[in-house]
């Protein structure tokens, strides 16, 4: 079965709340959205997550990620960069890229900040670099998309943003939320063309 992969990492709640509402724009053109996550990283060498998650989204396997016919990447922003435990992922998907299995698939990414100017386009920009690696063709959003004209808080054409505060809110403004369905959407929209130029 077809499906986009939304592989996420969340700690306070905004950017997996930011998957689903990606996720609702890819099943909005009759695509399965696959909501997956990634553990934590522990700075002790001998801690290990358990194999599913207590709650939420399950975690990601190499399966899932080879699978997908698009991917939609999200991470809060670490000072600029994706979180750890996002990089420590694709710093262990080396067997993919050897086998190309990424190549020519469609991908986009996302991401939220505390404050407004936290790093946000930075952070969209780190996480393209492992998916260019995988030679993935990166999907943003076009300023076509009339929320980006006028939000007041996240929104980037690099791909979908949320400003969350001090406080870690994970409630998504509704400019936020229509740019994160758009750009859903639109990456189900190409990897159907994808697919069906490469099958047709």
């Amino acid at each position: 079965m077809s499906y986009i992969l939304v592989l996420y990492y969340s700690l306070h709640g905004s950017t997996r709340e930011m998957a689903r509402q990606i996720a609702l724009g890819v099943e909005s053109v009759g695509v399965e959205a696959r909501l997956r996550t990634v553990p934590k990283v522990s700075t002790v060498c001998e801690a290990v997550e358990e194999d599913i998650p207590a709650s939420g989204d399950v975690y990601c396997s190499s399966a899932d990620l080879q699978n997908c016919i698009g991917l939609a990447l999200g991470s809060p922003t670490r000072f600029g960069n994706m979180a750890a435990p996002m990089k420590y992922f694709w710093d262990g998907t080396a067997s993919l890229w050897v086998g190309g299995h990424l190549v020519n698939k469609p991908a986009t990414v996302f991401t939220s900040t505390a404050s407004m100017h936290g790093g946000q386009e930075s952070t969209l920009l780190s996480m393209m670099l492992p998916l260019l690696h995988h030679g993935m063709v990166i999907a943003g959003l076009p300023y076509t998309e009339a929320g980006l004209h006028h939000t007041k808080s996240g929104g980037t054409p690099y791909g979908a943003s949320h400003t969350a505060g001090a406080k870690s809110d994970p409630t998504l403004t509704d400019d936020e939320i229509r740019l994160c369905f758009a750009q859903g959407k639109r990456l189900a929209q190409l990897a159907l063309s994808l697919r069906s130029g490469v099958n047709g």
